[in-house]
């Protein structure tokens, strides 16, 4: 037994040794070091396969970079939006299965959904979230600041997400869409995207250290944590961000030899071996062009690389004359690169734990000329190149930068008159609490503070460790507070998404907690110029106040003697105590103030 285990030992060892000195690679690894050094990443891990072999597999650099321990071809990395091309084939599988056509309106499968207008409620089709053509901008905002597991709670959000532009008349990234696509397979098969993604992928696959959940990473084993670089170009780490319920756009946590497997089935028109896994016509349609990106152009520098399409899933270029389908995925201190080269039957998959990084590109690149037999372009050095010129601008843009900021203004109102609950039914809610005389932002559990900008504007500020970074004043997103005509706070308006207006979040000031028996001191009949107003409790400890001839209406405490009323805006009473009895009340209103006399019982 021993010696049977020591000979498949030795076999797989001589495999490997083999793959890893493909003529083709030689000296590669110097360029791989050279991109490591120049980017300044933690580390990355690379795969290369042609046909139904694996050529090559290798880490490099740190998964864990403080503790500097190696990445290797089995370390986890998030992989971001590469988890894109897994969600819309499974819908090329339920099509397969008579399930669906991508022609059939998403409306159609998902109880409740609604688009924005009626336009994109009739036209839109499933192939329009497979391939970026629904008219909507990112909208990004509204998943990754305001996350939530429950994936029909951000499918809801998506009736109030306002599109820049017509159904099918420009391509535009949006992630809404695969969220779409993923609650597509859970309404039709009854299981969640994740147990799809299980069932249909990683199990046949073998990709065994694959998992949908940020769970895999903080818990699981030879993992990679994720980094940036600051201003200065330190690597800092960053926390694992925990995507939640917009897991069909982007949750998938690989390596690169599970990715690799990955690669292989695509390559070989979706079977993996004898088991057709993926249908054959699907990868065909997916790797073809559905929507046209730009124009894609190509460059005096670079004149092999030409065009930028969209399949499914998949991103379409030409390569130094090869044709080549990829998708990058980034999120929080992961970058990837997912690429195949289906006419040469080759795939490259490269994970690095650096936030927004080059590397994936870089390291494809290098892989892809040498594998391809083309031209060899010096990628490693060219970006330094590009670098240190885009460093130079910066530096360059800093010194005759000019801010907007207008000096010696001061906020509008009182700082408590912005408390309050702030909501957008198409992004969520948050708070904004006042503390110590400042003001802080209060969203899933993390804090912001507010710095005053100029009149009613503010920056928004990373709280760390319960300490400003006031690195950030001056660049961080700013916000303006606007107010009703009754000058009362009324919105909050945030610039994130660019290609809307201002995105606007309604207020609703805080409440106070009072019991019936205060409330009593204000039930009673009021005089307003010969009208008689009741008010009155109900519902056990509400207030109401009921104007003949109109509905009655709930009033809500904002503080002594204070109240709001709840269905229009703008509208608040105000109770007055002289000597100790509340004898009279105020009805502010947009159109004017209105005092009403206490009748004598």
């Amino acid at each position: 037994m021993k010696k049977y285990i020591f000979s498949i030992t030795l076999i797989l060892f001589v495999f490997i040794a083999f793959a890893q000195t493909d003529k083709r690679l030689k000296g590669i690894e110097k360029q791989f070091n050279l991109v490591l050094e120049t980017t300044k990443a933690s580390g990355f891990a690379v795969a290369i396969v042609e046909g139904d072999k694996v050529i090559y597999t290798k880490g490099f650099g740190y998964a864990d970079y403080e503790n500097k321990v190696p990445a290797d071809a089995n370390t986890l990395f998030a992989i971001g939006s590469s988890t894109k091309a897994f969600t819309s084939a499974l819908l090329g599988i339920l099509r397969e299965n008579d399930k669906l056509s991508f022609d059939d309106s998403p409306l159609d499968y998902v109880p409740g959904l609604k688009f924005y207008n009626d336009d994109m409620n009739n036209t839109i089709i499933i192939k329009d979230l497979m391939r970026h053509s629904t008219g909507l901008p990112r909208h990004d905002g509204a998943w990754y600041f305001f996350p939530t597991h429950d994936k029909d709670t951000l499918v809801a959000r998506m009736q109030y997400q306002e599109p820049f532009t017509g159904v099918r008349q420009k391509w535009y990234y949006n992630n809404f869409g695969f969220l779409l696509q993923g609650v597509i397979t859970e309404k039709i098969t009854g299981k969640s995207w994740e147990d799809n993604i299980e069932e249909h992928f990683f199990k046949p696959l073998g990709m065994n250290r694959s998992n949908t959940m940020i769970d895999g990473m903080k818990n699981g084993t030879n993992v990679a944590k994720g980094y940036r670089l600051d201003e200065d170009r330190n690597l800092i780490k960053m926390d694992y961000y925990d995507i939640a319920g917009m897991s069909p756009a982007g949750s998938i946590n690989s390596s690169v030899n599970d990715m690799s497997k990955w690669l292989i089935l695509w390559v070989n028109k979706g079977k993996h071996g004898e088991e057709q896994i993926i249908p054959e016509a699907y990868v065909k349609e997916a790797m073809s062009s559905q929507m046209v990106v730009a124009a894609g152009f190509p460059t005096d520098e670079l004149p092999g690389v030409q065009y930028a399409n969209y399949g499914y899933g998949w991103f379409l270029h030409s390569y130094k004359g090869h044709y080549m389908v990829e998708h990058g995925g980034n999120i929080d201190g992961f970058s990837a690169s997912v690429a195949l080269y289906p006419t040469d039957s080759l795939g490259i998959v490269v994970l690095a734990n650096q936030n927004g990084s080059a590397v994936p590109r870089l390291i494809r690149n290098i892989a892809a000329d040498r594998m391809l037999k083309v031209e060899i372009t010096e990628w490693a050095k060219k970006h330094k190149e590009d670098l240190e010129k885009a460093l130079e601008a910066q530096k360059e843009g800093e010194e005759t930068n000019e801010t907007s900021n207008v000096k010696g203004t001061k906020p509008s109102h009182m700082l408590s008159d912005y408390t309050g609950s702030y909501e957008n039914k198409g992004y969520g809610q948050f708070d904004i609490v006042m503390e110590n005389d400042s003001l802080y932002v209060e969203l899933d559990n993390n804090r912001q503070y507010l710095h005053h900008y100029h009149y009613d504007t503010f920056e928004l500020i990373d709280v760390n460790d319960g300490k400003v970074d006031e690195s950030q004043i001056g660049s961080a997103l700013k916000v303006t507070f606007s107010t009703n005509v009754a000058g009362d706070i009324d919105y909050l308006k945030a610039n994130i998404e660019p290609l809307t207006d201002a995105i606007a979040f309604k207020r609703t000031p805080n409440s106070i907690d009072v019991d019936a028996k205060t409330l009593e001191q204000y039930v009673g009949q009021y005089d307003l110029m010969g009208t008689e107003i009741k008010v009155y409790i109900k519902d056990e400890n509400v207030l109401y106040a009921f104007v003949p001839g109109q509905p009655e209406y709930e009033l809500v405490p904002t503080a002594e003697h204070k109240f709001n009323i709840k269905v229009l805006e703008g509208f608040k009473i105000e109770f007055i105590d002289t000597d100790g009895k509340i004898d009279q009340v105020k009805f502010i209103q947009p159109n004017g103030t209105f005092v009403a006399k206490r009748k004598r019982e």
